[in-house]
């Protein structure tokens, strides 16, 4: 357990632990403080993929400590890419403080949208009622149209309604004719055969026609019609209601809706509106920024110390050692 602190170190920058131990006092000060540089910045995008997991993306505690831990794991391989180069070229330090000025200005978004909460909420009111006035228009005219067609539909099934309430009362029963067709036999001819009469039977048809008073066969579609009127009648109030409360839907609709884009043009506005809010988030990017530089000047500020001549004395040997034998073989 002896130097736990920088075993956790070199698991941090890279470090070998066989090789630093060997090494001066200023090598494992140098471990130390690259892992110091790192932790804060892990901390920091920790809490960064954590937050942005469970506001946007909706995730569960597991799913918002594993974004976390992601997040750390990238920072981790980035930060490598500078502790653990011995002679860093100019390329690297341009790139790497690019990527800083963008994850500064990544970071200073995400959490300042955390700070402004409050903020962010009154100024989304706004907003979503200007969206929600450029949409309502058409919104409501078809909702207009779906009302004047129930409505031409109401009137129509009423005229049919009350033409069948005349022609009942002009005729509430009508003459029904109903045609009966009867069987039977008459008597065709007689023929005589051996002294004996036989008569010859011919089956014939007798149509009874009989007429009975009957109620008009309207009467019973006139609850039809009843039935539909009342159900469109319903949904033309349904209608009127959508109608009615379509403002306070919409804007309730999309406030459930708003996404990380739409508070990142909430937030411009903002700052765009007010000068300390501008002035504020600045101070949180040049923060992050910083931060982000940390690792990157402490390695720039730093003389090469014993454990990277180590290093390089290692690659020497091998590559001595390996242009010797390939001298052999020749």
């Amino acid at each position: 357990m002896k130097h736990i602190w920088v075993r956790f170190g070199c698991f941090m920058t890279g470090y070998n632990y066989n090789i630093l131990r060997k090494c001066s006092e200023a090598a494992f000060k140098s471990v130390k403080k690259y892992t110091a540089a790192m932790l804060i910045v892990c901390i920091l995008w920790f809490f960064i993929g954590f937050t942005f997991a469970h506001r946007y993306l909706s995730l569960g505690l597991p799913g918002c400590f594993i974004a976390g831990l992601l997040s750390t794991i990238v920072i981790v391989q980035v930060e490598k890419q500078i502790v653990l180069s011995l002679h860093p070229g100019r390329l690297l330090l341009i790139f790497r403080g690019c990527l800083a000025f963008m994850m500064s200005i990544l970071g200073a978004v995400i959490i300042d949208q955390i700070l402004f909460e409050k903020d962010i909420e009154i100024e989304k009111m706004s907003y979503i009622s200007q969206k929600v006035d450029k949409i309502l228009p058409s919104k409501t005219e078809e909702l207009r149209k779906q009302i004047a067609a129930l409505d031409t539909a109401i009137a129509r099934k009423e005229v049919e309604k009350e033409a069948y309430v005349d022609d009942i009362s002009k005729r509430p029963t009508i003459t029904a004719t109903t045609t009966q067709t009867a069987t039977k036999r008459v008597p065709e001819h007689t023929t005589t055969s051996s002294g004996k009469d036989t008569i010859i039977w011919k089956a014939t048809s007798e149509h009874i026609v009989g007429t009975t008073l009957v109620p008009n066969p309207k009467i019973a579609l006139i609850s039809s019609l009843d039935s539909s009127i009342s159900q469109l009648r319903q949904q033309r109030v349904q209608k009127e209601n959508d109608l009615l409360h379509m403002k306070p839907a919409l804007e309730k609709e999309m406030k459930a809706n708003t996404g990380f884009l739409d508070e990142l043009t909430i937030m411009a506005r903002m700052l765009s509106a007010s000068y300390v809010a501008l002035c504020f988030w600045l101070l949180w990017i040049l923060f992050f920024l910083f931060i982000e530089m940390l690792v990157l000047f402490s390695k720039m500020g730093d003389g090469v110390n014993d454990y990277e001549k180590t290093v390089l004395h290692h690659m020497n040997l091998q590559m001595r050692r390996l242009d010797a034998l390939g001298k052999a073989f020749e």
